[in-house]
């Protein structure tokens, strides 16, 4: 690769337009000086393939893949880390300069990162974890959740198949609990994460019943928008920890700037409100 080049990195999506992350990878470049840009970049399934082999060709270093993309890109990449072949999705691919394409997922480790800067005193090993939904995201949160020593996992899914297929998949620490059943796992859990896209900005309520959170409970959202979603505002009204779902888009960042751009940025209270704008 032409060393002369300015490096691009960018997000791939259909739709994109609502994406956070230009306005993140935009604030690092600039903090650390860097030189560099990250564009959202919206690409029709169908045409996938070609503008991911010709981006490198223009100076792209690396980019970000999100929906409906991140399960397409593993069959793109020559080489696929053991994290992402787990979650069965990427969410990052870097463009080496060899020609290969390297594809991974940080979505878990951005979950856990969030976890272990807003709720510090969180401890995995404390009791089960209750899990929300059974998508792409839950998939990445459990992977992660048992990783770290969370000791079961209770998940409940709108649809139970999706979630015994998970069950299947991650064998004994999972636990299916039926969606009617959602709140009553709340009680047995030291951790709760909603994975769903319930309470988010025109998406359906959250009408889970919350009455079973304990204080101390760490209570996790992945819905961002809004930033205090009624499952947080509840939870903290029962002396849970809350922690919501931005500091895991910030964080899953982290480790592809690194390998984007050479430095491993920081996430801090200049690093949120830069993406909250």
């Amino acid at each position: 690769m032409n060393e002369h080049r300015i490096p691009l990195a960018g997000v791939i999506g259909s739709p994109i337009a609502h994406s956070r992350s230009p306005r993140l990878h935009k604030h690092w470049l600039r903090v650390y000086g860097l030189p560099g840009d990250y564009v959202p970049l919206h690409v029709e399934p169908e045409d996938l393939v070609e503008v991911i082999r010709s981006l490198p060709k223009m100076g792209f270093v690396g980019v970000n893949i999100t929906i409906p993309h991140k399960v397409a890109v593993l069959e793109l990449a020559d080489l696929v880390t053991d994290r992402a072949t787990l979650i069965g999705a990427a969410n990052t691919l870097i463009f080496r300069k060899d020609g290969k394409i390297h594809a991974d997922n940080t979505d878990g480790y951005g979950f856990i990162a969030n976890l272990k800067q807003n709720a510090p005193g969180w401890n995995p090993a404390a009791g089960p974890a209750a899990v929300l939904g059974a998508g792409g995201a839950a998939r990445a949160v459990i992977a992660s959740l048992i990783e770290v020593g969370v000791p079961e996992i209770l998940l409940s899914n709108r649809t139970r198949p999706k979630s015994d297929a998970l069950k299947s998949e991650f064998g004994q620490r999972v636990r299916v609990v039926d969606w009617v059943q959602a709140g009553n796992m709340m009680e047995e859990a030291a951790t709760v994460v909603n994975t769903t896209s319930l309470g988010m900005v025109g998406a359906a309520e959250f009408r889970v019943p919350l009455d079973g959170l304990r204080p101390g409970t760490v209570v996790s959202d992945l819905v961002y928008a809004p930033l205090k979603t009624r499952l947080l505002v509840e939870a903290e009204a029962a002396g849970c920890v809350a922690v919501d779902g931005l500091g895991m888009l910030l964080h899953q960042a982290v480790p592809a700037f690194e390998r984007w751009f050479g430095i491993r940025p920081e996430v801090t209270q200049a690093t949120r409100d830069a993406v909250i704008g």
